[in-house]
């Protein structure tokens, strides 16, 4: 058994405290970073391994993007695809020695108007998600593990409000059909959803919100997929709603699985 966790850090070095804080109080075997802003060789990975993480898979820019696999467990590097060919460090790869694959993606957030004919960012996010569909349409995933920032909240119970949220970006219906395409494709499954079927779900809380803890106006744009022959092995879903009230913190809090493999 082990336990995957996915956190956007919304920068690696700013935060190296609540990710080792993190890393000692949940001790995941492999921890799943976006947003790291970082080239690979600045990432402060000596107090990682200290916690026993020796292992990482990386790729890195300066001061935006960046995501990375940290792990207990021998990883190898299994490589990267630049989505949308933006040039951007948006996604990694790492296999486990049992032969799974975990795909670390960090999908664009998409600017603030949903509307492409406007605004070019929403239009790479629709192309992003466009490709991760062509791409597991041609090789459909098998023993693999998705996680990441996704940057969508597709379903109704995943925002604060379904109806006000419509026209927001991370919820537009053109997204929301976009993400569910690239899930159908794969044939991949939702565990987070699996293992909490029902229910309000939020990983990320604006900076905006004066008390975010009592505005509650959440949206779960982080998630955990994984391929249909290895999804019931997954299970004991969870989302740290406490590390948003951690000092300093990411606007996003980690979201866990554990898989029977």
């Amino acid at each position: 058994m082990f336990t995957v966790a996915t956190w956007n850090i919304n920068s690696v070095r700013l935060r190296e405290g609540l990710v080792a804080r993190f890393l000692r109080e949940e001790a995941p075997d492999i921890l799943c970073l976006q947003e790291c802003k970082s080239p690979v060789d600045k990432i402060p990975l000596d107090q990682f391994r200290a916690l026993g993480y020796h292992h990482i898979v990386a790729r890195g820019q300066k001061g935006y993007n960046g995501v990375a696999i940290l792990s207990r467990l021998p990883i190898t590097d299994a490589g990267d695809r630049d989505y949308a060919s933006l040039g951007h460090a948006r996604h990694v790869a790492a296999r486990l020695e049992n032969g799974v694959t975990i795909h670390n993606m960090y999908v664009p957030a998409g600017g603030d108007i949903p509307d492409r004919t406007v605004n070019e960012k929403f239009g790479q996010k629709l192309d992003f998600v466009a490709e991760m569909r062509d791409v597991f349409h041609a090789d459909n995933p098998r023993k693999s593990i998705l996680v990441g920032d996704l940057n969508i909240a597709p379903l109704e119970e995943d925002v604060w409000s379904h109806k006000q949220m419509l026209k927001i970006i991370s919820h537009t219906p053109v997204e929301v059909d976009h993400l569910l395409s690239a899930q159908d494709a794969g044939k991949w499954v939702d565990v987070t959803r699996q293992d909490i079927p029902s229910g309000l779900l939020y990983s990320w809380w604006s900076y905006r919100a004066k008390d975010w803890d009592t505005a509650d106006k959440g949206r779960r744009l982080d998630h955990i997929w994984a391929s249909q022959d290895i999804a019931n092995a997954a299970h004991a879903s969870r989302i740290l709603r406490p590390c948003r009230g951690w000092e300093q913190p990411s606007d996003h809090v980690p979201v866990l699985a554990s898989f029977d493999l």
